[in-house]
């Protein structure tokens, strides 16, 4: 099997990678207070100088209360966090990578018992100044990211955090501007975030959004139940200033709509025409949400990936757990030392390495 079309360099406006191999954030939750420390860098350091073309950092929040519900999730704000963010950017390009931040705010959901007792931020029940101020804020980072030197961002707009909790029915009940019975009108919080973002860094910067059907909350929800249902979904991000679409799948491999075999991240290329990034248990046999009950996952193969990649039904390809486990899984693919790759083990969730 050859591997050569992920090794293909990709351009897209600012953007020029040497691969199409993405890291996928992954929360880590282990910068002190919210500030990223030289272990931080040299962790991301490390998969720049293995042949990473992407990082895209684990979820790093907004300047608002209940942004984040684990401490050590890393801020995007402050000046202590900033120049800590600067330490990590200046680390990747050190060693031959790009990296953006993703961006995020994580809503009505609380994980931890230690975590300061704060309210979290609900879809339904924020005020017109909560929410303006919200979407400030992500512009706020957003710009941060550009003056730093990042070389893209990412918005996390999936997985049920709060920007994902406006377009499903089921937490955003909101009856006036940001609410309504339809996708698109459920939209607009997202759209009013992209618009405020791409003020913000340029016309010129790649902006990325990460979506998902399914919710942490309930892992069958679909927002988009038909191509049509997409497009009222994506065409607005993309109008809005939305460069590329992250997908997020459990497994990669499964048609997101009856009668074609496109996965999430086909679909999204053909309806919008913008690049997409694939992502769902790329390398390993296991869904990914079994690694948080310590559960690990088999090495598999990469052919339905690359007949994938090869027919271009997506740009990019984010690999997660088995990046995690080894950070010179890419490098080892580019030499042809599969042989050498590992399978994913639980423990690894909670070690920097």
């Amino acid at each position: 099997m050859s591997t050569e079309s992920l090794f293909k360099p990709f351009q897209y406006k600012n953007l020029t990678l040497k691969n199409r191999i993405v890291m996928a954030p992954m929360t880590r939750a282990q910068s002190d207070n919210g500030v990223p420390t030289q272990q931080i860098a040299d962790y991301y350091a490390r998969r720049a100088a293995s042949e990473v073309g992407l990082i895209l950092s684990e979820g790093t929040v907004i300047n608002r209360p209940g942004s984040k519900n684990i401490q050590n999730i890393p801020d995007f704000y402050g000046t202590e966090a900033l120049n800590g963010w600067k330490n990590v950017i200046d680390a990747v390009h050190q060693n031959g990578g790009k990296m953006g931040p993703q961006i995020w705010h994580v809503g009505d959901t609380r994980s931890s018992a230690d975590y300061p007792l704060v309210d979290m931020e609900k879809a339904s029940t924020m005020t017109l100044e909560d929410i303006q101020d919200t979407i400030a804020q992500f512009a706020a980072s957003a710009k941060s990211a550009k003056d730093l030197g990042f070389d893209v961002l990412e918005i996390h707009g999936a997985h049920g955090y709060l920007i994902d909790q406006f377009f499903w029915e089921v937490t955003n009940t909101r009856t006036d501007e940001y609410g309504g019975k339809t996708l698109k009108e459920r939209s607009k919080f997202a759209v009013d975030v992209v618009k405020a973002i791409r003020a913000a860094v340029g016309e010129d910067f790649t902006i990325i959004i990460r979506l998902s059907q399914w919710k942490q909350q309930d892992y069958k929800s679909r927002l988009a139940v038909n191509p049509n249902e997409m497009e009222d979904w994506l065409l607005p991000l993309k109008e809005a200033g939305v460069d590329i679409f992250h997908c997020s799948q459990r497994r990669f491999w499964e048609p997101e709509f009856e009668g074609s075999d496109l996965n999430f991240a086909g679909w999204a290329k053909k309806i919008t025409g913008q690049p997409t990034i694939t992502v769902g248990s790329v390398g390993l046999n296991g869904d990914f949400m079994a690694a948080f009950a310590g559960e690990g996952s088999e090495k598999a193969d990469l052919k339905e990936l690359i007949r994938r990649l090869d027919r271009e039904d997506f740009d990019l390809v984010a690999v997660g757990r088995a990046l995690l486990s080894d950070y010179q899984w890419a490098k080892k693919i580019k030499d042809g030392r599969v042989e050498e790759l590992a399978n994913f083990e639980g423990s690894s969730l909670g070690v920097l390495y």
